[in-house]
């Protein structure tokens, strides 16, 4: 494993994080614990050091404090876990959640911790009112908090007020060679390396869309260099910044996590060629021209009232632009409107506005589930849709008596 060094601390960070949000899960919804445990202590065993989770991953924080505490491993990584600041209704939270964080993980102390999700100038502004400053300045007093950062989603001009308010000790933000402009960007992350502030790269495979691209981008790879996967390509153009200090790759299968640390073992920073960042510029033309909705699967807009399987739904949709229709088909029918208890469809949608509140892409989600329901619920659909339901929903029923 390839280290780097984080220029605040001195620490020595694997290249390659273990991003915790997409534990595997069982039928159930469950974090599956063996699945996970294996996944965790074999990245520890290659060198990867360093496992980011947050309050709100589902089951996350405690399936990795366990984890860490049955295996005697917890002295052997770094935990980086974040304050929910969309749950704060006042200054006493911030004990509050910090001490809970503290029991699931099963530890006395966070390495890195985040305010997660600071989006803008205006809600530091409330967090100072509430005594944040002073909060974070006794809890590093005590070692409880050994580093302190914020991960971002927002505006560009956000991002760069947000690094000089505060003697921040790092920063997570979303970049990838699809995202050079979006949210932070290439002039945020410049800046925040120009401050000497450690970088932490997240979705760098876009949420798993840049390993499976378009199979026109997937040929200008291959054509490129046959013995490498999208995935490959995608980390390594984040490897390549030397300001990167290590990127969060969401691994919850064997065959990735195995990927992903040979690819980290290699990928030096720099080294990209002119001819490389040609493939590059030939694949960004490919998806420009097939995804139409930017959502990561972050899930932070769920759950919705109406039940609308957000992410799913859009997940979808650019599946039917980039593989065909049908093959978005079969897929908008199984994680949007047949496998649950009540339909996940974008015809759900009342307009609410309530995802489009916490989404931190800040896209028009509302707008986009009415193309999303014009492209994938044509009413011959709805028609069959309603009637594999109806046959679903009665041999449940005749199960249930």
């Amino acid at each position: 494993m390839q280290f780097r060094t984080d220029t605040k601390s001195g620490n020595q960070l694997s290249v390659l994080g273990f991003g915790c949000m997409r534990f595997p899960r069982n039928r159930l919804g469950a974090i599956d614990m063996q699945k996970t445990e294996w996944l965790i202590m074999e990245a520890i065993n290659a060198g990867v050091n360093y496992f980011d989770t947050a309050y709100i991953y589902g089951g996350s924080e405690d399936a990795l404090g366990t984890i860490l505490e049955k295996n005697k491993a917890r002295d052997k990584v770094y935990i980086a876990t974040k304050l929910p600041l969309v749950f704060l209704k006042g200054p006493a939270d911030f004990e509050k959640y910090f001490t809970r964080e503290l029991e699931r993980l099963r530890t006395d102390h966070i390495d890195y911790y985040l305010m997660h999700m600071l989006t803008d100038m205006d809600m530091w502004e409330k967090l100072k009112s509430w005594g944040i400053e002073e909060w974070i300045a006794r809890k590093k007093e005590s070692g409880q908090i050994r580093q302190i950062g914020f991960s971002f989603h927002g505006s560009q001009d956000e991002f760069l007020r947000l690094l000089e308010v505060y003697p921040w000790e790092f920063v997570q933000i979303q970049y990838n060679y699809t995202g050079e402009n979006f949210q932070a960007g290439k002039v945020g992350f410049e800046k925040a390396a120009a401050l000497g502030i450690p970088v932490i790269i997240m979705e760098p495979l876009l949420g798993g869309r840049l390993a499976s691209p378009p199979p026109s981008a997937a040929a200008i790879f291959k054509k490129a260099d046959s013995n490498r996967t999208p995935a490959d390509w995608a980390l390594r153009w984040v490897w390549d910044h030397p300001a990167v200090t290590l990127l969060l790759s969401g691994m919850n299968d064997p065959k990735q996590l195995e990927e992903n640390i040979a690819i980290a073992n290699t990928a030096d920073p720099e080294t990209l060629t002119s001819d490389a960042r040609e493939v590059y510029r030939q694949v960004l033309e490919v998806f420009n021209s097939s995804y139409k909705v930017r959502c990561t699967g972050c899930n932070y807009c769920m759950p919705c009232p109406r039940n609308v399987n957000i992410p799913g739904c859009f997940a979808a949709y650019n599946t039917s632009f980039a593989l065909g229709w049908m093959q978005g088909m079969q897929q908008y029918a199984t994680s949007a409107t047949l496998t649950s208890a009540q339909s996940g469809s974008a015809g759900n949608c009342v307009k609410c506005g309530k995802c489009e509140q916490h989404c931190p892409q800040h896209l028009p989600i509302i707008k986009s589930l009415e193309q999303v329901q014009g492209r994938m619920e044509p009413l011959p659909v709805r028609w069959g849709i309603g009637l594999v339901r109806a046959v679903l929903g009665r041999k449940k029923a005749k199960g249930r008596d």
